[in-house]
């Protein structure tokens, strides 16, 4: 457990190993703090192919996270409808024209250092897909998570394309359990978009 992590400023990223037993309660408190006060809708964007390993991280997430029916954050992003570097202008049009004001968390594969692969990152701000391929795509997302999959330095492409699968695949279980907990988080009242819920709702055991 890396004690350091639990004293920084609550603007400031929060990295994780993805084995962390505290991850999901420590990152999603962070999350949290990040999100507006006023109702808004939520989508998460999850950005990746399925035709490389390493980038399969974001529609592998989209997929787990689909399968768990969360209730007040829509998702974009899934094995069967991936969002990627083709395609992810058309969605940030779409998803402009069907969610008003909304707030976006995006989430993606990084690269990163030897002692950082199988880390998971949040930070407030967007991301730039593809950076790591020198590719010129819009940035995404009022907060993101990204999950270091492999090394960085050399050959990016290659690298993707040979990162183990299990580490992928156990990387996305872990983040789809906590946009889960992000989503139990929320509430709902008609016709306004998903709030933050109360922790007397939430301890209650009241259905909000």
């Amino acid at each position: 457990m890396n004690l350091i992590n639990r004293f920084v400023p609550k603007n400031d990223k929060l990295q994780l190993l993805h084995t962390d037993p505290t991850l999901t309660d420590a990152m999603s408190e962070r999350l949290i703090s990040w999100f507006p006060k006023t109702p808004r809708e939520y989508v998460v964007v999850c950005i990746g192919t399925d035709r490389s390993t390493g980038d399969a991280l974001g529609p592998l997430t989209g997929s787990f996270f689909s399968e768990r029916k969360p209730k007040h954050i829509n998702i974009y992003g899934t094995l069967a409808d991936p969002v990627h570097a083709i395609n992810l202008k058309d969605h940030i049009k779409l998803i402009n024209a069907q969610h008003k004001d909304a707030f976006i968390i995006a989430v993606d594969a990084s690269l990163g250092k030897l002692s950082s692969v199988g880390s998971i990152i949040s930070d407030v701000g967007s991301l730039k897909p593809g950076a790591a391929l020198n590719k010129d795509l819009p940035s995404v997302g009022n907060i993101h998570i990204t999950g270091v999959v492999n090394i960085s330095g050399f050959m990016e492409y290659s690298i993707l394309q040979n990162t183990r699968l299990s580490l992928v695949v156990d990387m996305a279980k872990s983040i789809a359990a906590l946009l889960e907990t992000l989503d139990q988080q929320l509430t709902y009242n008609r016709p306004l978009p998903a709030i933050i819920a109360s922790n007397q709702k939430r301890n209650s055991g009241v259905e909000v």
